[in-house]
């Protein structure tokens, strides 16, 4: 049973231990009800807490690095999330293109619905189009199971409609998630994908310092993450990502580093 796997059995083991127990304790007497539900809590507070840990892998199965035979093939993935973006997104792929760099675009539904051209070409210049939840909620990790099916299953059904090209890969909103996530990935035949660095370019206006974040991060297997929606501006207007790219791109090649797409490093 692959680790992530075994991580979420026994957090759901001792979970339903601790509620049985304190259940227990309550019916052998009932003046331990305090424990028994500050027990309960502290269990509940737990799971909330590795839900906004997005690279944790105690809720389930979660890339934060490319596998292992990728990583020794010295590939890289470069991931844009947030788009499609009017503006942002055309000039991103025709820098992409100039470095004949491969990118995985995690678009929102509602976005590709605004803009299906763009996801189109997006798919035509041999990018990888994934899943990023059809509305991007900021409350998605407070979802039910059935809100949270539908809201990937939209985003599914949307871009499949568009581009032909079934999504392979789910990144939450903000790499926020609860106990209902894995078995709706698992059930949509999705990969949860977070990343193994990122600079936070939706808030960081400085250009130098996201750049010199993402580059720290450069090496075989590593997950980068950058906006082209939401993306935020230099104080002279230019997005972020625009601005490092170039130096990002140039610097993984010197390193011998080549980027793939998400779906690309599934090769064994």
């Amino acid at each position: 049973m692959p680790e992530a796997h075994w991580r979420r059995r026994l957090l759901l083991g001792a979970s339903a231990v601790l509620h049985l127990l304190a259940f227990g304790a309550v019916l052998f007497h009932a003046a331990l009800w305090p424990w028994a539900l500050t027990g309960v809590l502290l269990n509940h507070l737990l799971i909330a807490a590795l839900g906004l840990w997005p690279r944790s892998r105690w809720l389930g199965p979660n890339w934060t690095r490319l596998p292992a035979a990728a990583a020794a093939r010295h590939e890289i993935a470069l991931t844009i999330d947030d788009g499609p973006d009017p503006v942002v997104t055309p000039l991103v792929l025709d820098l992409l293109q100039r470095y004949a760099v491969k990118a995985t675009f995690f678009v929102i539904g509602e976005n590709a619905l605004r803009y299906p051209a763009l996801c189109r070409e997006i798919v035509r210049r041999g990018h990888a189009l994934e899943n990023h939840s059809q509305h991007h909620r900021h409350y998605f990790s407070l979802l039910g199971p059935r809100a949270m099916a539908r809201e990937l299953q939209e985003a599914q059904d949307t871009l499949i409609s568009m581009t032909g090209q079934r999504p392979l890969f789910f990144r939450a909103p903000a790499g926020l998630r609860n106990l209902f996530l894995a078995p709706i990935l698992t059930r949509l035949g999705l990969r949860l994908a977070t990343w193994s660095v990122r600079a936070f370019d939706t808030r960081v206006k400085d250009a130098a310092r996201v750049q010199s974040q993402l580059l720290g991060g450069l090496q075989a297997g590593a997950i980068l993450l950058l906006h082209d929606g939401h993306a935020a501006r230099t104080t002279q207007g230019t997005p972020v990502l625009l601005e490092v790219l170039p130096a990002v791109l140039t610097r993984a090649a010197d390193a011998g580093l080549r980027f793939v797409t998400l779906r690309q490093a599934l090769l064994p």
